[in-house]
């Protein structure tokens, strides 16, 4: 099963949340009905896929070094939030 490391970024406070599924669909639909407290109440988002991962540990892995303070500083240097290829809310 592959897994998706994304993240959503959020306009409004300038935010970035970093997570992993294996359905990036239903996930992203959770995320917009409030299903997930660290990004309930937060507004509207645009989602970005950060890696593609073949099982679940490695994507675990990745999405740990996202969540750092590495992997945030590079996250928010991208330019690229608009470029359409991602989903909002």
């Amino acid at each position: 099963m592959h897994y998706i490391v994304y993240a959503l970024y959020f306009k409004e406070s300038q935010r970035i949340y970093v997570g992993m599924t294996s359905d990036l669909e239903r996930r992203v639909a959770e995320h917009k009905r409030g299903k997930t407290r660290s990004t309930k109440n937060r507004g509207s988002f645009e989602v970005k896929i950060i890696e593609k991962c073949d099982n679940r540990e490695s994507a675990r892995v990745r999405e740990k070094y996202w969540k750092s303070g590495c992997g945030k500083e590079t996250l928010k240097n991208i330019a690229e939030w608009s470029n359409g290829s991602s989903r909002g809310s």
